[in-house]
């Protein structure tokens, strides 16, 4: 079936049959199952949630589920879109719709790219939509199977244009003195250490930088885990261990030092933002400080 032909069939399923409207218990997660495409096969199950970022789990897929992102943001809409297929998510074909029209983002045939994370740009009065599709299975497997994603709604546009296959990053080249001092208060990852190996992934045009810290300041998700030492002739130690993803083109090596690590964190995985040298950053630091030019107060040890 030709993309064309797929995107007639699901607006034709979508704007010609019947909506079935289901809460989720959270507002944030819905796990639910396409029972009710077993009663009518024209059922398109809705489901509305109102976080920045949560999950959808589809336990016996049927034959359709809209998903309406529409968060309870005071501030700013938020203008970017991104998804994570989980890699169960086979057997399906997911749609965006942006100002009423239904794009194709991902096929049931794409396996590849069920670890990438596809951004889109969501502008415009109509909250945005996700589709699942599921394809027919003539045996009847299709009860026995489980689909989804997982989900976070971004306040810039840079985010989106950043879109690797490996998922979000940020420029290769070094931040600039003013860039540094907005990261170290405005980062989801803060944290001082050297480099204690990089390994590289050709498909996903990554590199992996694993960091030994001896500073945890700031962390979202548990990125990095606390070690103790176990030598017994000297008091424990605390270090801390993570990894931080950037992009293959960065060039990213191990190397003598220690640095300053600033960065985003994006479905469990932390993406590399500034990363001084810590001298390099001391220094700038102090100078914005006399100058009184610091956006927040950093503790420097």
């Amino acid at each position: 079936m030709s993309v064309d032909e797929m995107l007639l069939n699901v607006k034709i399923l979508v704007f010609m049959t019947l909506l079935l409207e289901i809460c989720a218990a959270d507002l944030c997660n819905w796990t639910g199952s396409g029972f009710a495409a077993a009663v009518d096969s024209r059922i398109v199950l809705q489901v509305r949630l109102r976080c920045t970022e949560g999950s959808v789990r589809w336990v016996y897929p049927g034959q359709a589920l809209r998903v309406v992102l529409e968060p309870n943001l005071s501030s700013s809409r938020c203008t970017t879109v991104c998804i994570k297929p989980s890699p169960s998510l086979r057997g399906a074909s997911v749609f965006i719709e942006r100002s009423g029209e239904l794009e194709l983002l991902l096929t049931d045939s794409g396996r590849s790219e069920q670890r990438q994370v596809f951004c889109f740009h969501a502008d415009g009065p109509q909250r945005p939509a996700i589709y699942l599709q599921s394809s027919p299975q003539g045996d009847g497997a299709w009860s026995r199977r489980m689909m989804g994603f997982r989900y976070e709604l971004l306040g810039n546009r840079s985010a989106g244009n950043n879109l690797g296959l490996g998922g979000l990053h940020t420029s290769c080249r070094p931040c600039n003195d003013t860039e540094l001092l907005l990261a170290i208060c405005n980062s989801d990852v803060v944290v001082r250490g050297s480099i204690k190996n990089v390994s590289h992934d050709s498909g996903r045009q990554t590199s992996l930088v694993e960091v030994s810290a001896a500073r945890v300041y700031r962390q979202r998700s548990g990125v990095f885990e606390q070690e103790l030492s176990d030598s017994k002739s000297s008091p424990s130690v605390p270090s801390w261990r993570g990894h931080i993803h950037t992009h293959l083109e960065c060039h990213a090596k191990p190397g003598d030092g220690e640095f300053l690590f600033t960065g985003s964190v994006h479905f469990g995985e932390a993406w590399l933002g500034c990363a001084p040298r810590y001298k390099d950053f001391l220094s700038v630091y102090q100078t914005a400080q006399e100058a009184r030019q610091n956006s927040c107060d950093f503790p420097l040890d």
